[in-house]
């Protein structure tokens, strides 16, 4: 059984953060650490590498579930991972532990909180839209490509290939190719 650690930041001017999650792994009792200085966006090489080395009876340690997931779908998605491979989450800033039942529970709970707090965001917004749609505020994105559907028949009668088309017309190639296969 290993404790293994995951530190990351999501640039390389913050070292300091990432020494300090270094840190807060090593006290925590982390045998195995792995750390990067990446993006949440970008392909997390490390984050990989750590929960395949992953093993039954392990503890994937982080410090702060910021860290760890980009979203509650993401979250999920390396919960179900983790949970394959017979090892357990522990989150240090939450004293959060999944090896308990308590901890499964507050792990649960707060993907359910987050996914109810965006539901709810979400519907705010669409009820400002339809309010602003109401008062003749919001028109909504005016369809660029389908305006120039005469254009993009007209270069392709004269020749002009699609990837040409998109350049000159400023438009996406795929809104080309729509165009041209609603045409025929």
């Amino acid at each position: 059984m290993a404790t293994v650690g995951y530190a990351r930041t999501s640039t390389i001017e913050q070292a300091a953060g990432i020494e300090a999650q270094k840190r807060d792994l090593v006290a925590a009792g982390v045998t195995k650490l792995f750390s990067e200085q990446v993006s949440s966006v970008a392909p997390r090489e490390e984050l990989r590498r750590a929960l395949e080395y992953l093993r039954d009876g392990d503890v994937f340690v982080v410090t702060k579930l910021d860290r760890l997931a980009r979203s509650i779908a993401d979250l999920v998605e390396i919960m179900k991972v983790i949970e394959e491979k017979g090892a357990a989450l522990r989150i240090l800033a939450l004293n959060l532990d999944t090896t308990t039942p308590t901890g499964k529970l507050m792990l649960n709970l707060l993907g359910s909180i987050a996914q109810f707090e965006r539901e709810l965001m979400l519907e705010r917004q669409r009820e400002g839209i339809a309010k602003a749609k109401a008062d003749g505020k919001y028109k909504g994105r005016s369809p660029t490509a389908r305006a120039k559907r005469a254009d993009v028949v007209e270069l392709r009668a004269a020749g002009v290939g699609p990837m040409e088309i998109a350049r000159r017309l400023n438009i996406g190639r795929t809104s080309v190719y729509r165009i041209l296969d609603s045409a025929e």
